[in-house]
């Protein structure tokens, strides 16, 4: 996720860069000599870091998973005690950030997650899960009277929301696209409200 500010390792540079290249022309159509080419390093020089094209993707969709769960864990133990539209709000900035900055992660899971070793694969739908779950309690405690399997649904459903990022626009990118970032990111956010709220009031 992109919320650090320190300079990016090698390892990292190139987890940017095989991200975007599988994004943009899937993971076969990418050779381990381009995303070298892309950090500035031999392909070969690669295998100092990783050992091999399967390996980065691993790590991409395992990683962002991981990331994505204790992130919400951590703005969760930030906002403990707040009221329930507090604690969600920041839940749905977390996952905005996300959405609109690691654009290419999205569109590597939902192409390529069955390129993954089993294990892996249940490694990423076990925190995908735990991802959920959290969500599940915190709109619950919002909308009581949503039941469980109700407020499972509308959480998914406002993933797909805020997930159909990579088929938009790159806010400001071009005349007449999406507005700017902030601007986009408050749409996201209430229009995520917005679908909590329809669901809460049935």
């Amino acid at each position: 996720m992109a919320t650090r500010t320190d300079a990016p390792t090698r390892r990292e540079q190139i987890l940017k860069e095989a991200a975007r290249l599988f994004a943009e022309r899937g993971f076969h159509g990418v050779g381990v000599d381009e995303i070298g080419a892309a950090v500035g390093i031999s392909g070969p020089g690669l295998y100092r870091h990783f050992p091999g094209k399967d390996a980065m993707l691993a790590e991409l969709l395992v990683g962002i998973s991981g990331q994505l769960l204790t992130g919400a864990k951590q703005r969760l133990k930030e906002v403990d005690g707040a009221a329930p539209e507090v604690v969600l709000d920041s839940l749905l900035e977390g996952h905005i950030d996300f959405a609109l900055d690691d654009r290419p992660l999205i569109t590597l899971h939902d192409r390529e997650l069955d390129r993954l070793r089993d294990s892996d694969r249940k490694l990423v739908r076990q925190l995908q899960r735990q991802y959920v779950e959290l969500w599940v309690g915190v709109v619950r405690a919002l909308y009581p009277d949503l039941a469980e399997p109700a407020a499972r649904s509308a959480v998914h459903s406002v993933f797909g929301l805020l997930n159909s990022t990579p088929h938009l626009a790159r806010p400001g990118s071009l005349p007449g696209s999406l507005p700017g970032r902030a601007t986009t990111a408050a749409l996201l956010h209430r229009m995520a409200r917005g679908a909590f709220a329809a669901a809460g009031s049935d």
